[in-house]
């Protein structure tokens, strides 16, 4: 899925991340979303790769990078660990300054490197994710049922996790299902990729812990940056899918104008929340000309 691109794990300060990449041209960052691993990318990467140096990477705990402890407070698997990771492999790639994109909670890891690591993001795009600081704060029934799976996985260990591991394919299938056509856009290769992934006990306690660090740990920095005044100042692209959670259910752009101060642009494709791989012809074509524009030279003043 991913031809002519180099495989490799690299150790991090506080984990080994997988990565693969490829490409030529400014460094282009790709993080993925719950549950899946890097070959969610596989439709847009090597295209994009045309343009840009692609990096893409399995978050820690995720796929098959390492699974180091969350902690007490679950601080192992908050944004600002995921995002340290994605950094120190970048730089280790021999990048001190990229180009991000991330997916769910790619993009949750993606605002938090924005705000920690302000100089070292170039451009940003957001896709079908709003800060969890507002949704935390303006919960409402139609998102909490929408987004069940929230207050599922962050019930105390072992609950959740004996619940998915009892048929981790039923349930990556169950919580993939949020339109009419259920799984069927998904490659067979790369859904069974992630089933495989969710079937190993460690993954499945990983992205729990992901999730309880968002109620605690990541709110607790999110609301110290919101009450701070601090928002992100990179150039930003908002992308989400029409028919997806945020697009049916939120005004997005209203909702990061309080979270971002630089929006480039605000854009929908015909997917829902999957846009990457329900919808890749017109996701490639958002990110490569967002991309493209933000890592173009300046033009030079006319005399």
């Amino acid at each position: 899925m991913f031809s002519g691109f180099k495989k490799r794990r690299i150790q991090t300060s506080g984990a080994e991340i997988v990565t693969v990449y490829g490409g030529e041209g400014p460094p282009l960052l790709l993080m993925h979303g719950n549950p899946f691993n890097h070959l969610t990318w596989h439709l847009v990467a090597p295209r994009l790769a045309k343009d840009f140096t692609v990096v893409c990477t399995d978050l820690r705990g995720y796929g098959e990078s390492s699974k180091p402890p969350g902690g007490d407070d679950h601080s192992g698997y908050s944004f600002r660990a995921m995002a340290l990771d994605q950094v120190e492999v970048m730089r280790t790639l021999g990048f001190d300054s990229f180009h991000a994109a991330g997916h769910d909670r790619g993009a949750r890891v993606l605002h938090r490197m924005c705000l920690d690591h302000p100089d070292t993001v170039r451009s940003a795009a957001f896709m079908d994710m709003l800060p969890q600081h507002h949704l935390l704060n303006n919960v409402t029934r139609q998102w909490g049922t929408f987004s069940w799976h929230w207050f599922f996985m962050i019930q105390p260990y072992p609950m959740p996790e004996t619940m998915i591991s009892a048929d981790p394919a039923f349930f990556i299938r169950r919580k993939l299902s949020k339109t009419a056509q259920g799984t069927a856009f998904f490659d067979p290769a790369a859904l069974a990729d992630y089933i495989r992934c969710i079937r190993d006990p460690e993954v499945v306690h990983a992205m729990c812990e992901d999730y309880r660090a968002t109620f605690g740990v990541d709110l607790d920095m999110d609301t110290a940056d919101f009450n701070a005044g601090r928002k992100v100042d990179t150039p930003a692209l908002i992308l989400w899918g029409a028919t997806g959670g945020v697009g049916r259910n939120h005004k997005a752009l209203e909702v990061w104008s309080d979270y971002a101060t630089n929006i480039v642009r605000g854009a929908t494709v015909p997917s829902g929340h999957y846009l990457q791989e329900e919808c890749p012809d017109e996701t490639y074509d958002e990110l490569s000309s967002f991309f493209r524009t933000q890592a173009a030279p300046p033009r030079a003043a006319a005399r």
